[in-house]
């Protein structure tokens, strides 16, 4: 397993999925066709609320900005869905459509896990 990012964990879950990056309502619409259970999303915004009709058959999220109270970070927290907010990716490779590791570290840190 190849660490491609770190961030800030909202609980100390450890979620496996395919991820999914998603930059619209489009995609989001896409994700419910096809089957949110099981997928890790990947977002821009820690505001976003388009993940509303998705999130609670998540496996996890990955956000690139926010923090641990970022209302994304409350609800997935609320949801018992591991987040990892705030996350650095260290990789230029393309994730979209990749088996994913979300896993907690040592206090409130996390990282992001792929299989190569």
């Amino acid at each position: 397993m190849k660490i491609v990012g770190r961030g800030l964990i909202t609980i100390k879950t450890r979620a496996e999925g395919e991820l999914r990056y998603v930059r619209n309502v489009r995609d989001v619409l896409a994700l419910l066709k096809e089957g949110a259970a099981g997928k890790i999303v990947m977002v821009d915004d820690a505001g976003v609320t388009m993940l509303g009709p998705v999130l609670s058959k998540l496996a996890g999220v990955v956000c690139l900005s926010g923090g641990l109270g970022s209302h994304l970070a409350i609800v997935s927290r609320e949801f018992s869905i591991p987040a990892l907010m705030g996350t650095r990716l260290e990789t230029d490779k393309q994730l979209h459509g990749k088996r994913v590791i979300i896993e907690p570290r040592d206090g409130d840190s996390g990282v992001l896990m792929i299989d190569e």
